[in-house]
């Protein structure tokens, strides 16, 4: 982990990974929590560090030493600590195994005297957060195996910290995954070997290995093995939007140095019926009941009742001091020959002049593909809502912004003559997205319609490039229109339904942005509120509660697992 800017509290957050979701190298451990009437922060990292051994000839060679500090504090806007820091470590434990040194390039404030390095900073922000970032090598005349204890303490006025101690040892297994040559182009119903292969390039050998088998939702792996886990099928709760699967399996046996190590029977990876942008993450590790737990992250898994996945040795090769734990991982992205069609879902509200109605629109993923952006992290679509005549908005979801009648940036706050909304990077197969808009009618205008429409994030380009039927992209929404009225909610037509159900729908607000160019704002607060529009033109959305997306990532998964995890409350819409 690297420190951004000195004695700033600045910092990159330890779970901040793309949304590509990039195993993390190694397993962090994180000290025992302090008591908590006391502000309390953490001092994690590495649980070991291996440092390549000293060479024959030439300098060592550097392994990071990335530690952590975790403030409990859950505001991030107003918490945080925001007073000088000093951190100290206690290198007496490393004394002839391993030296430490201030990491290349890392402009930390940070001074490393005989067997103490001091570090000053200023301030701790929520969450978890890295420190100056420092490397170790291997002390010159140290024997391969030998072993230490770095000992990490803070202090600060008016918190404490709990300290924390980290391993560093001489040599050690080194895991490298192998690329598989995948064809990336598919169509649904492909199905491809995956021969997962790797080579111990380290000095020891490995006891056992835990292979992490990562895989988004359009993609399965058919077998069940007996010695692996695996936490569910990816997105099959309608109600989620979790779109990896994980499957963990444990592979007994000692993996020798310079040895490279393949399943005896590949394992297959098939596109399945709602594939479209797909990746494949493969790891190996050395097994232990410590990565087992991290790469679980208490999420429930189901152990395999198939035949035991097993490993072979392939060949013997030359011995290497490439003790990184980066190389651990390969992943593959397949783009899979299918189609998505998004329906728009307009609406009717009845009500007198002076009256507030809520208009519940949107649209829905009748697939059969799920689309997700996750490597990008682009939203994968944006809502597109012109008031009707008539009326003027009063409340809108949260990210969704006021631009002009023409769809270009506004500058005023209030009532804006239409919106957009950009959905979150993942709309599942089968799901239903609701914008719920609360709106005053200002004049009765019986019929007036205004446009609802699912679009491409470009203005100018509005066709999505996965949806073969446009027609049904566009629907509306219908103000005192003829015929008998029928409502999709529990609310009486022309009633106000505010921001109910745990509704966060915000008062307008300004409109960053460009002409043009993408709305540019995210799906956080839009919720499912029931209210007095009814559902009409191209279909109708579920009314079983209402739900909030939060974008959530569990630190332990993502720093051991590397993917984004989207969590959903059971409420009115199914969304992503």
């Amino acid at each position: 982990m690297t420190l951004l800017s000195p004695r700033t509290a600045l910092r990159r957050t330890a779970g901040g990974l793309a949304a590509a979701g990039l195993i993390a190298a190694g397993s962090l451990a994180v000290g025992a929590p302090a008591r908590a009437e006391v502000p309390a922060l953490t001092l994690g990292g590495p649980a070991g560090t291996a440092v390549h051994p000293y060479p024959e000839t030439g300098g060592p060679q550097r392994s990071s030493l990335g530690l952590t500090v975790h403030n409990p504090d859950a505001d991030p806007e107003n918490g945080g600590y925001e007073g000088d820091v000093t951190y100290t470590l206690d290198l007496s434990g490393i004394a002839g195994v391993a030296e430490l040194l201030p990491a290349e390039d890392s402009g930390s404030d940070c001074e490393i005297t005989g067997d103490t390095a001091v570090c000053h900073d200023h301030g701790v922000l929520p969450g978890l957060s890295s420190l100056p970032d420092f490397d170790l090598t291997a002390a010159r005349g140290s024997r391969d195996g030998a072993s230490g204890t770095i000992r990490v303490t803070g202090s600060a006025d008016g918190v404490t910290f709990t300290p924390f101690s980290t391993k560093v040892t001489v040599g050690g297994p080194d895991l490298v995954m192998k690329p598989l040559p995948f064809e990336r182009r598919l169509v649904p119903g492909d199905v491809q070997p995956a021969p997962v292969t790797f080579t111990n390039e380290g000095t020891t050998a490995a006891d056992g290995v835990l292979l992490t088998l990562m895989y988004t939702r359009g993609l399965e792996i058919p077998e069940r093995y007996a010695n692996c886990e695996y936490d569910g099928e990816a997105g099959e709760d309608p109600f989620e939007d979790f779109v990896w699967a994980t499957a963990l399996c444990s592979v007994p046996g000692s993996y020798e140095p310079g040895a490279t190590y393949t399943l005896a029977e590949p394992l297959s990876v098939e596109a399945t019926g709602r594939a479209y942008y797909d990746t494949f993450v493969y790891r190996v590790d050395e097994d232990s009941a410590a990565q087992r737990t991290a790469r679980r992250a208490g999420a429930p898994f189901t152990r395999g009742t198939g035949p035991e996945l097993a490993l072979k040795k392939v060949t013997a090769s030359a011995r290497s001091a490439d003790l990184d734990p980066s190389d651990n991982q390969q992943e593959a992205d397949f783009r899979t020959v299918n189609t998505a069609n998004f329906v728009a879902v307009g609406g009717r509200a009845d009500g007198a002049a002076g009256e507030t109605v809520t208009a519940d629109i949107g649209f829905r993923n009748d697939g059969p593909a799920w689309i997700g952006y996750i490597r990008s992290g682009e939203p994968v679509a944006t809502f597109d809502f012109t008031v009707p005549e008539g009326a003027e908005v009063t409340r809108k979801p949260d990210g969704c912004q006021g631009v002009t009648a023409e769809g270009t940036y506004r500058e005023s706050l209030t009532a804006a003559p239409r919106y957009v909304c950009d959905t979150s990077t993942t709309v599942r197969d089968g799901a239903e997205i609701s914008f719920p808009f609360e709106l005053r009618i200002t004049e009765v205008v019986p019929g007036a319609e205004g446009a609802v429409r699912i679009r491409n994030t470009w203005l100018a380009d509005p066709d999505l490039p996965f949806d073969p039927e446009p027609a049904d992209n566009t629907a509306s929404l219908v103000l005192n229109g003829p015929g008998p009225e029928t409502t999709g909610g529990t609310t009486a037509a022309g009633a106000s339904t505010g921001g109910r159900d745990g509704g966060t729908a915000g008062e307008d607000g300004p409109a960053p942005g460009t002409p043009g160019a993408s709305s540019g704002v995210g799906t956080t607060g839009i919720t499912g509120t029931s209210g007095a529009a009814s559902l009409v033109a191209s279909g109708g959305l579920a009314s079983t509660g209402s739900a909030a997306l939060t974008a959530s990532v569990a630190a332990a998964t993502v720093l051991a697992a590397g993917c984004v995890l989207y969590v959903t409350t059971r409420r009115h819409v199914r969304r992503v």
